[in-house]
């Protein structure tokens, strides 16, 4: 029996993806460039993502390109805990991997919430060893003066903080990816990303942390719970009108 071309180029990629070569949301080469790689036209190289698509191995979305197919992180907008405690929750392995440990001056949206000086610590999530989300968490710099890099790298600010946390206010943009996310979140500069601001507070409402937690679009999902109070509405709720860019 015939094997056609665009088979076999579906099969190795298969064996590739189940080698660990390309892992669970790992962004593939551009159809480009697996043109090259296997010396075979575009609709041929289609043709085999399609095929693997369909079996659900990989998934396409606008922005991306082709990416190894993996379920997303659920993220509730309820509950007040930490892009770790979902990947847990899920089945996956996560880890924090520090960039920066700095006290700063603070950046003027965050002097807003916690004052002039704050600990400044920029990370990378990961879920199963890949980028998940690049994380950026200002503290008020009276309660990390004792704090360390190894500490915050291993356990989440509300482990570390004695602070009795009360709740925090949270909004959801969508964006781009810029050259730095891109390169730390291992996609394509200008991808689509969703980007996450919190502002957590005591029981007293006083500001403890600023975070900005940026996400590939293709990672993730936010879910909320909306319960039938009267008649629902037939809109979004929480969403928010912005002025027009001038």
């Amino acid at each position: 029996m015939r094997t056609i071309r665009y088979q076999i180029i579906a099969e190795n990629l298969r064996q590739r993806v189940a080698s660990g070569e390309f892992a669970g949301g790992q962004v593939l080469p551009s159809e480009a460039s697996l043109v090259v790689a296997y010396g075979a036209s575009r609709v041929t190289i289609r043709k085999a993502l399609e095929v693997l698509r369909e079996e659900g191995v990989v998934d396409a979305r606008q922005g991306f390109g082709w990416f190894v197919a993996s379920a997303p992180i659920r993220q509730p907008l309820r509950a007040l805990d930490t892009i770790e405690a979902r990947l847990e929750a899920s089945g996956r392995v996560s880890r924090r991997q520090v960039l920066d440990f700095t006290f700063v001056d603070s950046p003027p949206h965050v002097a807003q919430a916690l004052g002039p000086r704050s600990l400044e610590v920029r990370r990378v999530s990961l879920a199963d060893g890949q980028p998940f989300a690049r994380v950026t968490v200002w503290c008020r710099e009276d309660l990390a003066a004792e704090l360390s890099r190894a500490a915050v790298e291993r356990f989440s600010f509300r482990e570390l903080l004695d602070v009795d946390f009360g709740g925090a206010t949270q909004t959801i943009e969508a964006g781009l990816a810029g050259s730095a996310d891109a390169a730390l979140l291992c996609v394509a500069a200008e991808s689509p990303v969703l980007i996450v601001k919190r502002v957590t507070h005591d029981r007293q409402r006083v500001p403890v942390l600023v975070a900005e937690h940026v996400f590939p679009g293709h990672l993730t999902e936010f879910v909320v719970d909306l319960e039938s109070v009267g008649d629902i509405a037939d809109s979004p709720s929480g969403l928010r009108l912005l002025d027009e860019p001038a």
